[in-house]
């Protein structure tokens, strides 16, 4: 039967203006395997956001409280403790008061938290980091 056609799958080429035939393409080498997912580091957002839940937790106040006393909306408040909004240092820092707490003191406990969960894990050479040879901060906007 001759009226089959071949076993080759159309490719259509992502980028325009690629005019190479793609039964020119020469084969690619098989990527090497996995060796299994590598987890994704914390983003700032989300430790600043679980300290400030964390702190508020344990003081047994409310959203509407400490939203109130930082002069910030409560939806806005909400979306930062579950890291869905990046904060301005003024916001953070009008939170981080309402809790009693400076805002060194709201970025030290988020930069611990961020040796504490990345030091578990391989770094990017490959090596597991078990301290920290530099013990500060470092904001960049």
């Amino acid at each position: 039967m001759t009226d089959q056609a071949p076993n080759e799958a159309r490719v259509i080429p992502l980028r325009p203006g690629s005019t190479r035939p793609t039964s020119a393409r020469p084969a690619t080498p098989a990527a090497p395997p996995r060796t299994g997912p590598r987890p994704a580091e914390p983003l700032w957002r989300d430790l600043v956001g679980d300290v400030l839940r964390r702190e508020r937790l344990a003081q047994e106040r409310t959203l509407k409280d400490v939203a109130d006393a930082a002069r910030i909306s409560m939806p806005y408040l909400s979306e930062v403790e579950r890291g869905r909004k990046e904060a301005s240092s003024e916001v953070l820092a009008a939170a981080a008061r309402a809790l009693g707490l400076g805002l060194g003191d709201l970025l030290a406990q988020a930069q611990g938290e961020l040796v504490r969960l990345t030091s578990r894990h391989p770094g990017a050479h490959g090596r597991t980091s078990t301290s920290s040879s530099y013990n500060g901060l470092c904001l960049a906007a």
